[in-house]
């Protein structure tokens, strides 16, 4: 769909890109033609992404964790060094886990919203600060969740994703005249080793609740994460693209948690 070369002379970050669908948009990346660098808190993630990655281009990795900014200025720090620049980023790095909500303990909320909120926040800030702002350009792009109908089951999750996304719309204007374009993806259910964290009771059989009967897949959400980064999106700036087999409209998002009465 996209030209061999779209992406030639671009840096891109995907943060969580050493697994599920980070390493998928980092693999598309480098296949048009980036340089990319991956982060991600885990290292040992870097061993097997490099085995997939390396063969078709130029791959950095970087450890840190995005709940802390004094790892993201190193992390900033790393880019400049070696490539001087950073076009686009790739907000994928988060999680979550199944509870209801009343049994979701203090620390369990604090770390699904310091990840998947606060560390969202801070990589975009500080990569603004050291390189768009210069720049007067630069892209970003949000991984999130399908949160349209709220999200049981994941309460916290949804809260913090929900954030995410106004936060997109709200810098969508603030940095609009210096160049930088934010936008959101929202997958629904995709087949990705992040859906393996989840019990088997809770995902079996879920693709029945899909209006397309099926599982999205991580290459479909990078196809679109490439689109949104590509020159074809440049009009488009505080949107959220829900990606779920129309499951927002009519399917149910999880049977954990409803009423067996």
């Amino acid at each position: 769909m996209f030209q061999a070369n779209l992406f030639d002379g671009k840096t891109v970050l995907v943060t969580g890109g050493g697994s599920g669908i980070g390493l998928e948009i980092a693999r598309q990346f480098l296949q048009y033609g980036a340089t990319v660098y991956i982060a991600s808190r885990k290292a040992e993630r870097f061993e097997e992404a490099l085995q997939i990655l390396q063969p078709l281009g130029a791959v950095h990795c970087y450890q840190a964790d995005i709940r802390e900014p004094e790892q993201l200025e190193g992390l900033a720090e790393y880019i400049a060094g070696k490539s001087g620049r950073l076009d686009i980023l790739v907000n994928n790095a988060g999680g979550q886990f199944p509870s209801l909500a009343e049994d979701v303990s203090p620390n369990g909320w604090k770390a699904v919203v310091n990840t998947n909120l606060n560390g969202t926040w801070f990589v975009t800030q500080t990569m603004a600060k050291r390189f768009f702002f210069e720049q007067k350009a630069g892209i970003v792009i949000n991984i999130v969740v399908n949160n349209y109908r709220g999200l049981p089951g994941m309460a916290h999750s949804g809260a913090a994703r929900a954030g995410v996304m106004n936060l997109t719309k709200s810098l969508a204007v603030e940095w609009v005249q210096r160049g930088i374009r934010l936008n959101c993806i929202a997958p629904g259910i995709i087949k990705s080793s992040g859906l393996e964290q989840y019990p088997l009771e809770l995902v079996e059989g879920i693709a029945e609740h899909i209006p397309m009967k099926r599982l999205g897949t991580s290459a479909e959400v990078a196809a679109l994460a490439l689109f949104l980064a590509s020159p074809m999106a440049a009009y488009m700036t505080g949107d959220t693209i829900y990606m779920d087999g129309g499951m927002r409209l009519w399917g149910d998002i999880w049977q954990f948690g409803k009423s067996e009465s």
